[in-house]
């Protein structure tokens, strides 16, 4: 398993404190299912995380700096309640974010893999949210919009893709395999904002 960083401030796959996923196994299977998430994506997923290994800095700069930061109301969830740089948690939080997208090519969807989509979740809810960091900043992330982001992570992801010379078809099945992916862990991060146990009201 290849990593975007060595000691990675806060990223905790893996760790014993994470808790277990609400979100079973059997779970994840029927979502599988339901999103079209075959073993020809698994396979292709793999291939994508070695094309993808050492472009994640330039993908998550692109993501961070050339989009999120000229929207305003993203921009704000990585700054402080002024609306100033948190310039140390935004470099934390790119290195976990470039991580992210290792564990989302060549992670096997196994326990560990499901509970740590749990823990990403749960960061983004004012459950968890700039505790990993000790910062302040926004409370939370709403769901919207994050479900919103993942067509520009998937309208993006594809040119670095095609970087190292595959073919066209090649391609499109890493690209399917990635958005496949995408729609999977979207709906796993609906799951805190939906748990009405938390009582939360953050769409």
């Amino acid at each position: 398993m290849q990593e975007a960083a060595k000691d990675i401030a806060g990223y905790m796959f893996g760790a014993a404190e994470i808790p277990v996923s609400p979100v079973s196994l059997q779970d994840l299977e029927r979502l599988k299912i339901s999103v079209g998430f075959t073993e020809e994506d698994a396979r292709y997923l793999a291939i994508a995380g070695e094309v993808l290994a050492d472009r994640t800095k330039v993908i998550v700069a692109h993501w961070r700096s050339g989009i999120i930061a000229s929207i305003p109301h993203l921009a704000r969830h990585s700054r402080d309640l002024d609306g100033q740089a948190l310039p140390d948690y935004l470099a934390r939080s790119n290195r976990r974010f470039e991580q992210w997208i290792l564990d989302t090519c060549l992670r096997p969807y196994d326990q560990d893999w499901l509970n740590y989509q749990q823990e990403i979740a749960v960061r983004h809810t004012s459950v968890k949210k700039n505790r990993t960091d000790q910062v302040q900043s926004t409370p939370y992330i709403p769901l919207r919009d994050i479900i919103a982001f993942i067509t520009v992570m998937n309208d993006t992801i594809k040119p670095h893709l095609a970087a190292k010379g595959h073919a066209v078809n090649e391609v499109e099945k890493m690209h399917k395999a990635w958005r496949s992916s995408m729609q999977l862990q979207i709906a796993l991060f609906a799951q805190p904002y939906a748990d009405r146990a938390l009582s939360l009201d953050e769409w």
